[in-house]
């Protein structure tokens, strides 16, 4: 799918599938944020009360300016050094000398070496090293499409995706794509068109997901 020409350049290309890789793997982070404490805490092994979205009211081990400087000051370390193997690729050498164990051939965006790939799956053959990353990079689609998904589901029912899940599994006559209700406006108490509009957004995007999900674990 390319309509927009967006990569008929190499360098732009080469830029737009660094960042669909990165942009992949930060929202499979974020989806397993979200889903997993969500889970945890209905089965009692942490303390629940709150979703993803108020998670940042809460009170934490140091005060919120603190823990945004320091998240800066470390991910921008992180990103620099990461920018700086792009455009320079292996110049950014975080692999021991250990005797008896080869450095990887540097790699934009898939470091290996013992830090980023202590299980060696990302070493022998080509083919079954392909197989893993395209199946990674379809898993960080799908992720991305679910955050957004989350996202506006959160804005809409003020909920997280177990809580629609489960409200959707228990009546799902009624909760459901078909179901779509327009909000009425606090002013005149007419139906809100955006709000209409965001409602559909979400239940579509949420049945996107789940046509992806079937896809991922049914594909080859």
């Amino acid at each position: 799918m390319h309509t927009m020409a967006a990569g008929s350049e190499p360098e732009q290309l080469r830029w737009f599938a660094q960042a669909e890789l990165i942009h992949g793997r930060w929202a499979m982070l974020a989806a397993a944020g979200i889903l997993v404490p969500d889970v945890l805490a209905r089965w009692g092994f942490i303390d629940g009360g709150f979703s993803w979205f108020d998670a940042g009211s809460r009170e934490y081990f140091a005060d919120p300016w603190t823990l945004f400087v320091s998240q800066m000051a470390l991910m921008g370390w992180a990103e620099g050094r990461r920018w700086a193997d792009l455009l320079h690729p292996g110049c950014v050498d975080v692999e021991p000398d250990l005797p008896n164990r080869k450095k990887p051939v540097p790699d934009v965006g898939y470091p290996g070496g013992l830090w980023f790939d202590w299980a060696n799956w990302g070493r022998g053959s080509p083919e079954p090293v392909m197989v893993l990353r395209t199946k990674e990079i379809k898993n960080g689609r799908l992720a991305m499409l679910a955050f957004l998904g989350f996202w506006f589901q959160a804005v809409y029912t003020g909920q997280g995706p177990i809580d629609n899940l489960l409200a959707h599994l228990a009546d799902p006559g009624h909760c459901n794509i078909f179901s779509v209700r327009a909000s009425t406006s606090f002013a005149s108490g007419l139906p809100c068109p955006a709000s209409a509009c965001m409602v559909a957004m979400a239940h579509w995007l949420f049945s996107l997901v789940l046509v992806l999900i079937l896809q991922a674990f049914t594909s080859h």
